[in-house]
């Protein structure tokens, strides 16, 4: 368990299963606590209860099973569960969310983008004053989720959208693969010299057993091949870009050579 003290509220990472990070967040004065995706009940119910806290709010990116799985056992007595409006089934929600919907957490106010493109409708949970965004499977830690649901179009407006955010923004995505992704990026990018000295610090990081998730959004407009290639030469040569694709064939290409990567 890595707790992490952010602004308003404390973050707190677990764990769960291989590669899977989920989120409690903690607002000590009004006592709200909520879960960023669900996996597993059974592990949250432990971090709850060592700590004395009482889940008040779930709050979902998207409808697959290792981010609502742990909903309906979760959802006691005054627990509301937030979620994207038109991406599936999401078990018990209470408050169906679009883009440019607000809600308060605490002191906190949290901002719902629109990241569809991994799921036709994923959302991310942007709270601009604490410069956090809680982001999912729509981006990861120099990548992005894969594209079941999406188009290349509606993925790439999404990817621009997340490169917007501010460079301080701390990025909480949803699984720890960052450094099959490192392998990836210096695959189509090895020239990037600050891909280099990143992937050098997480190789690092995971020798010690360290995580890498959270990011900054700043590194990732660095250093996430999927946030550049409509911006390197180098990126768009590697995975056999023309001069007339646009961003978002662009990314489909980028996407369709990390599916078959093998490094």
């Amino acid at each position: 368990m890595l707790s992490i003290d952010f602004y308003v509220f404390p973050i707190n990472l677990i764990l769960l299963r291989s590669h899977n990070d989920r989120y409690l967040i903690h607002d000590p004065k009004t006592g709200q606590t909520a879960a960023v995706d669900t996996p597993c009940a059974t592990t949250y119910k432990r971090e709850l209860s060592n700590r004395g806290w009482t889940l008040t709010h779930i709050l979902n990116t998207h409808h697959h099973f290792d981010h609502v799985g742990g909903n309906s056992e979760l959802k006691l007595a005054g627990v509301e569960v937030y979620g994207p409006s038109s991406d599936g089934d999401i078990p018990g929600m209470d408050v169906p969310l679009k883009d440019g919907d607000k809600f308060s957490f605490g002191g906190a106010d949290a901002v719902v983008m629109d990241v569809g493109g991994h799921t036709a409708g994923h959302i991310a949970f942007y709270f601009p004053k604490e410069k956090t965004a809680f982001v999912g499977d729509s981006l990861f830690a120099l990548g992005c989720g894969r594209m079941f649901e999406g188009t290349p179009e509606q993925f790439w407006a999404t990817l621009q959208r997340l490169r917007e955010l501010p460079d301080d923004t701390v990025i909480y995505c949803a699984h720890e693969y960052t450094e099959s992704n490192a392998r990836f990026a210096m695959s189509v990018e090895p020239g990037n010299p600050d891909l280099v000295k990143r992937t050098e610090e997480i190789k690092a990081k995971r020798s010690r057993g360290e995580p890498t998730v959270p990011s900054l959004m700043g590194e990732e407009k660095l250093t996430n091949p999927f946030l550049r290639g409509d911006l390197s030469p180098e990126i768009r040569a590697n995975v056999g870009a023309s001069d007339g694709d646009d961003g978002a064939a662009i990314f489909h290409k980028i996407r369709l050579g990390k599916d078959n990567f093998r490094g």
